[in-house]
């Protein structure tokens, strides 16, 4: 837990003992592991928030670049019908001109 070994462990049991006595120590004992429990669920859930907000920051940078990715897609077919779009009518406007004017088309 803390880097402590069974020899320092009783050390402290000990002293406590000594220093708390008999009637005093179990009531000690009880009041520090409480605060020990309320401190461990108290960084539990600090921990957990932490986690909790990472997740969210992950996930929003993920839609953000699905986002990003989505536009780019759009951008691309957008150009490409633009392209398509400019050609057929350049294709329509040329066949306009050459069935309005007969002379103006192949030559036998």
């Amino acid at each position: 837990m803390f880097g402590l070994s069974f020899p320092e462990l009783a050390v402290i049991a000990v002293v406590a003992l000594v220093v708390l006595g008999p009637e005093r120590l179990p009531k000690a004992a009880r009041t520090a592991g409480a605060l020990l429990r309320k401190a461990r669920s108290s960084w539990s859930s600090v921990k957990s928030d932490i986690e909790r907000e990472l997740a969210a920051d992950e996930i929003k940078r993920s839609l953000k670049e699905a986002a990003d990715a989505g536009r780019e897609l759009r951008s691309g077919i957008d150009g490409g019908l633009r392209g398509v779009s400019d050609e057929v009518v350049r294709s329509a406007t040329e066949a306009g001109k050459a069935l309005s004017d007969p002379s103006s088309g192949p030559k036998a």
